[in-house]
C-alpha cells in the first residue's frame, strides 16, 4: 500500500476541511485508490490558535514544508496574492505537486503558474478555484475534451446570489441581506470583492483560459457588481418576467472571444433563474455534447475540502504512474490570442430604468434620445405621480443594441432637465 504525505500551507477554513476530510474518508479513500493519504505538517501563523489538533501538525517553517523529503504534494490554501504566488512557484521548482484553490494567483499570473508546471513536468491542481465542490476544472479537461466550448455562463458567486434572492423573495434591502447573508457565513466579513464582480471575474478568467486555450488576465474582464441593483429593480424585471441574477460570461465568436461579469435579467423560464440562495450553477455549450448544466455549492469547508482532495488523487496518480489529462494548459504566445471583444462592441437586450419628472413629453424626450442612437424600445411601463411634480420611474426593455450606442444616448439622456436621478441600466440574456 503507497503511503503519500500531504504538506498543508494555510490551515483555515478549506485547510480544516481538507484535514477532516481524509480524517474521516481515510478508509473509503484507501479502499477505492489503494493509497493511504495522510497530511504530515500544516504551514500555521500561530499554532497555538489551533487547540484540538495534534501539536506535532504545525509548523511556522515554509522549509519544514518545502524541504522535507516525504512530501510530495503541498496544498496552497492560505488565500491571497502573496506570498502564495510565490509558495506555489518554490514547491513546484522544489519537485512537489501543487494543488491551490487560489483563484486570484491563477487568473493574475496563470500564464507563469500554468507555464513553470508544465516546464517543469509538475502536477497543479486547481480545481477548488472555482466553483467548490462543483467539478468543473476536470468536466473542462477530461469530460468535455472532444468538444468546441463555445460559452461558459454561469453564478459563480454565492454570496451575491444570495444577498439577491432574499432581496427578490422576502422585500429584504441589499443592506439587510447582505447582513444576513454575513450571519449565516456565507459572506465575509470584507465582501467587497464578491459584491463588486471580481470574485467572479477571477473565476471565469480561469475557466475561459482553460476553454479558449490561451490565457486570459483578469484585466481583460469587463466587471460590474451588484451595488447599484435596486428591490425596484428585482420587481420589475419580475414583472416582465425576468430574474435578476450577477453572471459571468465566456463566449467565443469567430475570432475573437466576450468574457464579461455583470448583473443580468434571466427569463424566468431559464433554468438559470432557478439558483437559489447560496448555491452557483455553469451552463456550458460544445458544439458535440450541446448544453450542460453543473450546481452545486460553489464555496464553503466541505465542498471546497471535496474539490482539493480529489486533485489530491490526480496529482497522486501522476507522480505514480505518470498519468495526466491530455488538454495543455492554457497556451501563453501571443500569436495564439483570440481578440478579446470590447465591452463597447458586444451586443446586448437592455432594461433601462430613468427616474423622471411625470409631465407631458418626458417619455417622448427620453425616447427620441435613444432612437437617435440606434436603440429600439421593445416595452415600456412608466408608473403615475401620486403628487404635482414628483418624480416617477419609467422602464423600459430594448431590442438588441451596442453597449457604445447605449453609453452615448444615457450621456445625454443624463442632462436632460426632467430627469432626476441617475440612469440604471441592466442587460439582459
Amino acid at each position: 500500500m503507497e503511503e503519500v504525505k500531504i504538506g498543508l500551507l494555510g490551515f483555515g477554513t478549506v485547510g480544516k476541511g481538507v484535514y477532516e476530510l481524509i480524517k474521516k474518508n481515510q478508509d473509503l479513500i484507501q479502499k477505492r485508490t489503494g493509497i493511504k493519504l495522510s497530511i504530515k505538517k500544516a504551514l500555521v501563523r500561530d499554532p497555538q490558535k489551533h487547540k484540538g489538533y495534534p501539536e506535532e501538525l504545525f509548523t511556522t517553517e515554509p522549509d519544514e514544508v518545502f524541504k522535507d523529503p516525504e512530501i510530495n504534494i503541498v496544498c496552497e490554501l492560505i488565500g491571497g496574492e502573496h506570498p502564495a504566488k510565490e509558495y506555489i512557484l518554490k514547491a513546484l521548482e522544489l519537485g512537489k505537486e501543487v494543488i491551490t484553490a487560489n483563484k486570484a494567483v491563477l487568473a493574475k499570473w496563470g500564464d507563469e503558474v500554468w507555464g513553470t508546471a508544465d516546464k517543469l513536468g509538475r502536477f497543479l491542481g486547481f480545481e477548488a478555484s472555482v466553483g467548490g465542490g462543483i467539478p468543473i476544472i476536470k468536466t473542462l479537461k477530461e469530460a468535455l475534451i472532444g468538444n468546441d466550448i463555445t460559452s461558459i455562463i454561469g453564478i459563480i458567486n454565492g454570496t451575491t446570489n444570495y444577498i439577491l434572492t432574499r432581496m427578490l423573495e422576502e422585500n429584504l434591502s441589499f443592506e439587510k441581506a447582505l447582513n444576513e447573508a454575513k450571519e449565516k457565513g456565507y459572506a465575509e466579513a470584507d465582501p467587497t470583492l464578491d459584491i463588486n464582480g471580481m470574485d467572479s471575474a477571477h473565476k471565469i478568467a480561469i475557466l475561459a483560459s482553460l476553454a479558449f486555450g490561451f490565457f486570459i488576465p483578469v484585466e481583460k474582464v469587463y466587471v460590474e457588481g451588484i451595488e447599484n441593483v435596486s428591490v425596484l429593480d428585482l420587481m420589475f424585471a419580475k414583472d416582465f418576467g425576468y430574474i435578476i441574477k450577477l453572471l459571468a460570461f465566456a463566449i467565443k465568436g469567430e475570432n475573437e472571444v466576450e468574457v464579461r461579469v455583470h448583473p443580468t435579467l434571466i427569463p424566468e423560464n431559464h433554468v438559470l433563474a432557478s439558483i437559489r440562495l447560496n448555491y452557483n450553477a455553469l451552463y456550458i455549450t460544445g458544439n458535440f455534447v450541446g448544453e450542460v448544466l453543473l450546481y452545486g455549492l460553489g464555496a464553503g469547508k466541505e465542498p471546497t475540502a471535496s474539490a482539493v482532495v480529489g486533485d489530491i488523487i490526480d496529482a497522486v496518480e501522476h507522480r505514480l504512474f505518470k498519468k495526466t489529462s491530455f488538454i495543455k494548459y492554457p497556451l501563453t504566445k501571443k500569436d495564439n490570442f483570440y481578440k478579446i471583444k470590447p465591452m463597447d462592441e458586444v451586443e446586448s437586450k437592455y432594461y433601462f430604468r430613468f427616474s423622471a419628472i411625470d409631465r407631458p413629453g418626458v417619455l417622448s424626450k427620453i425616447s427620441g434620445v435613444l432612437g437617435e442612437h440606434q436603440i429600439s424600445i421593445a416595452s415600456v411601463v412608466q408608473i403615475g405621480r401620486q403628487k404635482p411634480g414628483e418624480s416617477v420611474p419609467i422602464v423600459m426593455l430594448t431590442h438588441e443594441t451596442k453597449e457604445k450606442n447605449v453609453k452615448l444616448a444615457f450621456k445625454e439622456i443624463e442632462k436632460l432637465d426632467v430627469v432626476t436621478d441617475k440612469p440604471i441600466k441592466l442587460r439582459i440574456l
